[in-house]
This record gives C-alpha cells, structure tokens and sequence, in this order.
C-alpha cells in the first residue's frame, strides 16, 4: 500500500500525494559562501522545527523514564523469563534486552519513526497489529498507546493526535502513538526510533531490578553496553521508515520473538503477577 502524504497537523490526507512547491530562487551560487549559508537557511525552515535546537530538550522530556506513559506497570517479557530462569543476573538481562532490541525493539522503532516521518497512522495501526501475533502483546500495545495518548495530549496538543485518539478510542499501538507524538513535539524520525529502541530495553532492565532485586548500577551498565546496538537499531530503523514512505508499510521490518509470544500468552494467564506484561 503506499503512503499518503500528511494533512496539516500531521494528519495524512486521503488522496494524491502533496507536492512540494519549488524553492525559491535566491540567485545566490550554493557552492559560494553565501549560497550555502542561504541554502542552510532554506532548508531549516523547509524543515521546520524539527531540526531546531530546542527540540533535544523535548527529547530528553520524551525519554525520561518518569514521563507519565504507564511504561512502569510493564516489564516487556522480563516477568516470564525472570521466572522461566533465563533471566538469573545482569548477563542473563544483557542477553535478554539484545534479543529483544534487535526483533521486537526494530520493529516498533521503525514504526514510530515512519509515524514521525508522516505515514498514514491509520495504516500503522495495521501494520504494528500484523506484526504482534501475540493476542496478550497486541493489548498491551494499545493499552500503552492509550496511555501515552494522555500524556501526548497533555503535553503536546496537535490535530495529529486528537485524529488517532478518535480513531482508536480504546487505544493505538503505542509505536504508532510515540511517532506522532515525537511529530507533535518538533521530534523526527531519528528521534523517534531512538525513543522506541531505548524503551525496548529500558523497561526490561527496570523490572529486573525488582523482580531480581538486582543492583540498580548493574542494571544501567548493561543499558550502557547496549547502546551502540541502540544506535544501530534506531538507525535501521529510520532507513526501514523511508523506504516504507516509497514503498508502502510492507517494507517495514518484521522482525519475530516467538518466545515473547509464548511466554506472553503464559504470562496473561497468571493468577498473580508483579507487571501487567
């Protein structure tokens, strides 16, 4: 299916793709100094404020583990493999969050960046749901994009997400959410996909500290040395994102973690657990 160039607030519009009207001619030679400086200074604006300075800071505000997104009631597969014993120590959780990073965390980076980068979330929506072949995951996935759909609409107000909190009033899939929300708060797609990758292992490395009272410095270490595979990951991502804007959301990564599947449906049948998955 090919992607529908975005409406005003980040909404995409239902028909033929938009086109960009022309630059202007400044007359100025872009190979001199001065065409350059008003090359530099087109493309910024042609941009917009997502290439601004001031957006690092919403991304800090993005990733902040004490942003309001209910991410701190999951454990993302940790519980189970907790349980399962595959998860004993910080060895056990670096090996855990790698996997995870490079199937499930691909994944959902590069829908959030293909959201961010103005793709139909509507068609999103179906992609990240054909991509969760996990009932219990799929509701969890929209019970977190529910979440962070309050504090989006809290902090970042746009039509872009009043339009997708219509069209899923029981919830989007949270990477669809996060990418506009990324979109809303002047993020790219780059930024997006990092956001996205980081929560894959940061919410497992969190829960183990709990569940295995592990040392909270062992935890963050095994972040630490997971984060040239972070990049890496967002950068994949991002590159997966732009060609799904060329070639419909089937070129999204469909990178599969059966055992989370498994141990997910197991987890959901629990009478008692800590994390609701």
């Amino acid at each position: 299916m090919d992607a529908r160039a975005p409406a005003p607030g980040g909404v995409p519009a239902h028909g033929p793709a938009a086109v960009t009207a022309p630059a202007p001619d400044t007359g100025a030679d872009e190979t001199s100094e001065p065409g350059r400086a008003a090359a530099g200074s087109r493309r910024a604006e042609e941009a917009g404020p997502r290439s601004g300075a001031p957006a690092r800071a919403a991304l800090l505000v993005l990733a902040d583990g004490r942003f309001p997104a209910g991410g701190h009631a999951h454990s993302g597969g940790a519980e189970a493999a907790v349980k399962s014993g595959r998860i004993r120590d910080a060895h056990g959780l670096e090996q855990f969050c790698r996997g995870r990073l490079h199937t499930t965390g691909l994944t959902a980076a590069a829908i959030a960046a293909a959201a961010a980068l103005g793709l139909d979330p509507l068609e999103l929506d179906v992609a990240a749901d054909a991509r969760t072949p996990s009932p219990a995951l799929r509701a969890s996935g929209r019970k977190l994009g529910r979440q962070l759909m309050r504090a989006a609409r809290a902090t970042w107000p746009s039509p872009g997400l009043d339009a997708l909190s219509r069209a899923f009033p029981k919830g989007a899939h949270q990477p669809v959410v996060l990418g506009l929300l990324a979109r809303a708060a002047g993020l790219g797609p780059e930024d997006a996909a990092h956001c996205a990758a980081y929560e894959t292992i940061g919410g497992p490395a969190t829960a183990a500290v709990r569940l295995l009272s592990l040392d909270p410095f062992e935890a963050t270490a095994v972040l630490a040395r997971l984060a040239p595979d972070t990049d890496d990951v967002a950068c994949r991502a991002v590159a997966a994102a732009h060609r799904a804007a060329e070639l419909g959301t089937d070129a999204l990564p469909a990178a599969s973690a059966p055992l989370l599947d498994i141990t997910a449906e197991q987890h959901a049948a629990w009478p008692v657990r800590l994390f609701a998955s």
